[in-house]
C-alpha cells in the first residue's frame, strides 16, 4: 500500500520554479509531437528527470535533506555509511587493495562518511571514483568532501562514463536504480497494453496502445505466466534499463563486489495482485504522491526495483549472486548496534536523535524492510559480512 498526499494538498512552487517546469513541459510536448503524438512513459520519465539543464537531476535544484524533496539513508545518519564501510573493508582486504566506485553520490555525505570510516579501519582505497551526471551535484559533492574530509578529498575522482579499465574493488549504488526510466503497462480484457504519454488540452495524459518493444512484451508475458492471479485492470512498471546497467557494470569489474541498495521486491512479490496500481511514486518537498505529470522537473519520479531481474542480469554477466537481504538485516550484520554504542567524532548527537536515526534505517515501517541489499561478486568465495544474519537469496 502506498501512502500518498492528495495533489490538492501539495505545496505550490514559486514563480521561478513554475517557469522552469513550464519550459521542460514545453520540451516534452515538442517531443510528443515529433514522435507521432505519443511517447512511452520511459521516454517521458527520462526527459523529466535527465533533460540537460531542465530535468530534475540535471538542474540545480536542492533535492536532498530537509530543504529538498526526500532524505536518503546517508543523509539520515552517518551510521549507514559506517556499516557499509565494514562490508567494503572485507572486500578490499580480500583483494589486497583496490578502488571504490559510487554511482550517483547525492550530496556527497555517503562518500565523506565512508572514507572517514575506512581511514579509521586502516582500509582506504587507492581511488574513490564517483560517476555523477549532474554538474550541480558534482560541485555539491566536492564542497562536502573538502569541508568534512579535506585530507582525503584528493582520492576522489569524478567520472563522466564507465571506467575504460577494469576495476578491482567495491562498486555500489544506493537509491540509483529506482530513478531509471520505466515502461508502464496494463492488463485488460483484450490482453496487454502499454501506457503512453499524450497531450490533451495542453496537459499530459495516459493513453493505452500496443507494446512498444519486443523485449518489453516478452517481460510482460513472463510476469503474467508467473502470476496468473493478475486481473484485468492491473497496472505496473518494468525497468528495462536496470538489468542492462547491471550487465554494463559487471563488464567493468575485474574482481570485487557490486552492492545495490534500493527499495523493491523479488519479482513474485513486486508483480502481485496487492500492487494492482503499480509502484510509481513521486517525491516533492517531502510529500509522496502518484501524479508523474505534476510539475515536471521539480519532482522525483521513482518505481520499485525488481531484484530478481537484477540478480538474473548479474548472473548472465558472469557475476555470482552472493547475498540478498533487507537493509535492516544488512546494517545489523555490519555492526550497527555496536557502532551506535561507540563514541565517534562524527556522532556527537543526543542519544534520542541517534535512536531515532536507527529506527528510520531499520524499522519495517520505515526503511528497514522495503529497502533491500543485493551483492553481486566476482572472485570472492567467502561468506559476506552483511549477509551473515539473514540471506534471502532463495526468495529471488
Amino acid at each position: 500500500m502506498k501512502f500518498v498526499t492528495p495533489v490538492s494538498e501539495l505545496p505550490v512552487p514559486d514563480e521561478d520554479s513554475l517557469r522552469h517546469s513550464q519550459r521542460l513541459a514545453g520540451l516534452i510536448r515538442d517531443e510528443i509531437e515529433r514522435q507521432g503524438n505519443r511517447i512511452t512513459f520511459a521516454r517521458y520519465m527520462e526527459l523529466a528527470l535527465y533533460s540537460p539543464g531542465l530535468g530534475y537531476y540535471s538542474a540545480g535544484l536542492n533535492k536532498f535533506g530537509a530543504a529538498g524533496d526526500f532524505v536518503t539513508a546517508p543523509e539520515i545518519s552517518p551510521l549507514f555509511a559506517r556499516c557499509v564501510a565494514r562490508q567494503c573493508r572485507q572486500v578490499l582486504q580480500a583483494l589486497g587493495d583496490g578502488d571504490i566506485l559510487e554511482f550517483g553520490a547525492g550530496s556527497g555525505a555517503m562518500a565523506a562518511d565512508l572514507l572517514a570510516e575506512l581511514e579509521v579501519l586502516n582500509s582506504l582505497p587507492q581511488h574513490y571514483f564517483i560517476l555523477e551526471i549532474s554538474a550541480e551535484l558534482r560541485e555539491r559533492q566536492r564542497a562536502t568532501l573538502i569541508q568534512r574530509i579535506p585530507h582525503l578529498s584528493g582520492r576522489v575522482i569524478w567520472l563522466d562514463e564507465f571506467p575504460k579499465q577494469k576495476l578491482r574493488g567495491f562498486v555500489f549504488a544506493n537509491e540509483v536504480l529506482d530513478a531509471m526510466p520505466v515502461h508502464r503497462f496494463q492488463l485488460d480484457a483484450e490482453g496487454i497494453s502499454e501506457l503512453y504519454v499524450v497531450c490533451k488540452d495542453d496537459k499530459f495524459a495516459w493513453q493505452a496502445g500496443p507494446v512498444s518493444d519486443p523485449a518489453l512484451a516478452e517481460r510482460i508475458a513472463e510476469i503474467c505466466a508467473a502470476s496468473p492471479d493478475l486481473e484485468p485492470g492491473y497496472i505496473s512498471e518494468i525497468n528495462l534499463a536496470a538489468p542492462a546497467w547491471v550487465q554494463t557494470v559487471a563488464a567493468a569489474i575485474e574482481s570485487g563486489m557490486l552492492l545495490l541498495i534500493d527499495y523493491g521486491y523479488p519479482r513474485h512479490e513486486l508483480y502481485h495482485p496487492e500492487r494492482a496500481c503499480g509502484t510509481l511514486l513521486c517525491h516533492y518537498r517531502h510529500h509522496a504522491h502518484d501524479d508523474p505529470f505534476l510539475y515536471p522537473g521539480l519532482q522525483d519520479i521513482t518505481a520499485h526495483v525488481d531484484f530478481t531481474a537484477l540478480a538474473e542480469a548479474g548472473h548472465k554477466a558472469g557475476l555470482d549472486v552472493s547475498g540478498y537481504t533487507t537493509q535492516a538485516n544488512f546494517l545489523i550484520a555490519c555492526g550497527l548496534t555496536e557502532l551506535a554504542s561507540q563514541a565517534h567524532p562524527a556522532e556527537t548527537r543526543p542519544r534520542m536523535q541517534l535512536a531515532d536515526e536507527i529506527k528510520r534505517l531499520t524499522l519495517p515501517g520505515e526503511m528497514g524492510e522495503v529497502f533491500k541489499v543485493l551483492a553481486l561478486t566476482r572472485g570472492i568465495t567467502y561468506p559476506l559480512l552483511g549477509f551473515r544474519l539473514r540471506d534471502f537469496r532463495s526468495r529471488l
